[in-house]
């Protein structure tokens, strides 16, 4: 259940950020998916590596913490249909 609201969460703060505005959405996603797969692979690393004394649930929150802002970014942009107000400025 915790996951699962976790999750619903990350999709409404990700759509909020969005919906205010376009670019900063998109990047956020982009960067918050990149930042949190980085950290979940160095993680998994370090813990063959040498075991450690952090819960399972920690690896399962970064896993769940990668998908939200990847389906937020694909969600709008099959809504926008790839056309962005702020590409338009650019030319």
């Amino acid at each position: 259940m915790k996951y699962r609201d976790g999750f619903l969460i990350q999709l409404i703060i990700y759509s909020i950020i969005w919906l205010m505005s376009e670019y900063t959405g998109l990047l956020v996603c982009l960067i918050m998916a990149a930042v949190i797969t980085a950290i979940l692979i160095f993680s998994l690393v370090v813990e063959m590596i040498e075991k450690s004394k952090v819960p399972k649930s920690f690896f399962t929150w970064l896993f769940i913490s990668i998908w939200p802002p990847i389906i937020v970014a694909i969600g709008f942009t099959i809504a926008y249909k790839g056309n962005f107000d702020w590409l338009n400025e650019f030319g």
